[in-house]
């Protein structure tokens, strides 16, 4: 006994440190697996549909990772370009206009000049103020620009990582589960319940995140028509899928439609949609998600907004489905605990 358990504690050292070992070699590419694992959760009753009316194993599992490619890719780069031309008709017509600095520098001094009534501003240069602003944001958008040029090989890796870990995930999914199943020190009904909690928790959260979607784009989308802003369908569908991006999202659209109305002129209508989308839609991610996400996995709306925000700010914007998934575990394993608690028989 005594040279068994030392086997074991050897074994499981060995083990703990060839996790971690393992955690290291995979942590630059986390992000891309994670978000492969949650799209093969997502789409796996899709791919188990494709196995059934094909029949081989790589044949059924290329064939779904093409489909969700499609699924995936498709809109966005349609999407792309629609807001690629939509923002070069815009910048041809300011250029007709000649809005300019000096178009600018007039605009705001017509409300220095009322401010002027009752504040001492003359010795505020706009002119020099504004062009140093202008120099300052063609810095960093220059900057932003050769991130991302430098980062587009980065993207592209992660993108070839994302599917193929797709492509193994759905050959091997069902193969995977059995292995863990084994490796768990549990029953084979709890190692349902805790994978079911998992996969409903996922799926609960795409839910959420399209659900916050929608509804950020239909809110920036309405306020663009109503404000007469041209291609409200279009802009509406650019926030909704910039809605998927944390802190920042739909931000990405309505901040700089507000610059675009301040610079043509319309300062109500850019404070109008100023604070529509600051205090409408920018708030429908903490109300929305937790609620739509409670109601698909009947875990409390409190608890998941306080997973979703933690989880974002512990590991960024996979924060969105670890932060749920931690917390689904963590209330699945405190049940089993207590129903082993509640079963066990007290000692005579």
């Amino acid at each position: 006994m005594a040279t068994n358990r030392a086997t074991a504690v050897f074994l499981s050292v060995v083990a703990a440190l060839a996790i971690y070992l393992c955690y290291l070699i995979a942590k630059p590419f986390l992000d891309a697996i994670i978000a492969a694992i949650v799209i093969s959760i997502v789409f796996f009753p899709l791919h188990a549909r494709m196995h059934r009316l094909i029949g081989r194993r790589n044949t059924a599992a290329a064939v779904s990772t093409v489909v969700v490619l499609v699924v995936v890719m498709v809109p966005a780069l349609v999407l792309g370009v629609a807001v690629s031309r939509e923002l070069t008709e815009t910048y041809q017509l300011f250029a007709k206009k000649g809005v300019g600095p000096d178009a600018v520098s007039q605009l705001i001094d017509r409300p220095l000049q009322v401010i002027g009534r009752y504040v001492d501003v003359s010795g505020f240069d706009v002119r020099a103020t504004l062009l140093r602003s202008l120099e300052q944001a063609s810095r960093y958008v220059l900057s932003l620009g050769a991130a991302a040029l430098s980062n587009l090989f980065s993207f592209l890796v992660d993108l070839v990582i994302i599917f193929l870990t797709l492509f193994f995930l759905f050959r091997e999914g069902n193969k995977i589960q059995l292995r863990a199943a084994s490796l768990l020190p549990l029953s084979t009904e709890q190692v349902k319940r805790l994978f079911a909690t998992i996969n409903n928790m996922v799926v609960a959260n795409v839910y959420g995140g399209l659900a916050v979607a929608a509804a950020q784009g239909f809110l920036t989308g309405l306020a663009f028509w109503v404000l007469g802003v041209p291609s409200p369908i279009m802009w509406g569908s650019a926030t909704a899928v910039a809605s998927l991006i944390p802190v920042v999202g739909s931000a990405l659209v309505w901040a700089p439609a507000c610059i675009i109305l301040v610079v043509a002129g319309h300062w109500g209508k850019a404070l109008l949609l100023a604070g529509w989308g600051a205090a409408v839609v920018g708030q429908v991610d903490a109300l929305v998600r937790p609620y739509v996400m409670s109601k698909q996995v009947k875990v409390h709306t409190l608890l998941l907004f306080f997973a979703l925000l933690g989880g974002v700010r512990a590991f960024g914007i996979m924060g969105l489905f670890i932060g749920p998934v931690v917390l689904s575990v963590t209330t699945a394993v405190l049940t089993m605990l207590e129903e082993m608690k509640s079963s066990a028989q007290p000692i005579q």
